[in-house]
């Protein structure tokens, strides 16, 4: 059995275009393996607290009072969550061309000191190294604006994206998959267009995703 691990960040709680996207998603990857389990994370609606000195300060002892064990409870929970799971579908709007606060926070809780990365000065320049591996992401966005890959008019302007390309690194973020909805804000035909490309991205990704799974899982399927 396999676990997913789902994240939502809107703010929005009805007409989130970015729910809708991982809605349909797990839908889609419900239609092809019921056996796996779901676990839920609502960010949007329940956002984690921001971490402050207290929060570094116990993050960072060898050895911690009750007090600070208890600072860092949430913290555990969440990073069990993603423990856990093979695949993280990750759904958030764009704010301010960057991620929502609500994520930023789960990221700041999760990316941990000893617990999702160790520190090493003996790896020279490269001193973080992730403790997860093998994980997978899938990436929900949604923009108000367009055109933020090379060469279009907001190049440069997407700070969400590669944001959580670098941080899931070390989520054990392996394999990276990002399907997203522009135009929102002008609602015209190239905004019906991109919502209707986004949706219908969904059902192949799935199947690529669950072929790949399950040809891990049997082998065998490969020399049939």
């Amino acid at each position: 059995m396999t676990k997913l691990l789902r994240i939502d960040a809107s703010a929005r709680t009805s007409r989130s275009l970015t729910r809708a996207l991982a809605d349909n998603f797990i839908q889609s990857w419900r239609g092809r393996r019921p056996q796996d389990e779901i676990i839920l994370r609502d960010v949007g609606s329940n956002p984690p607290p921001i971490i402050t000195e207290d929060w570094i300060t116990a993050a960072f002892a060898k050895r911690r009072s009750p007090d600070q064990e208890q600072l860092l409870a949430l913290s555990d929970e969440l990073i069990a969550e993603v423990a856990s799971a093979d695949t993280i579908v990750m759904a958030t709007p764009m704010y301010n061309y960057g991620m929502p606060a609500a994520l930023k926070a789960w990221f700041d809780q999760v990316v941990r000191v000893d617990k999702t990365f160790t520190f090493d000065l003996a790896r020279g320049d490269a001193p973080l190294e992730p403790v997860f591996a093998g994980k997978t992401l899938i990436l929900l966005t949604s923009w108000g604006e367009f055109g933020f890959a090379p060469g279009e008019p907001n190049e440069g302007r997407d700070s969400l994206t590669p944001h959580v390309r670098t941080a899931s690194r070390y989520l054990g973020v392996e394999a990276f998959h990002h399907v997203g909805i522009e135009y929102q804000e002008f609602g015209d035909e190239r905004f019906e267009a991109s919502h209707e490309a986004a949706f219908a991205a969904l059902d192949p990704l799935v199947d690529t995703l669950v072929d790949a799974l399950e040809l891990r899982s049997n082998p065998r399927r490969s020399a049939a």
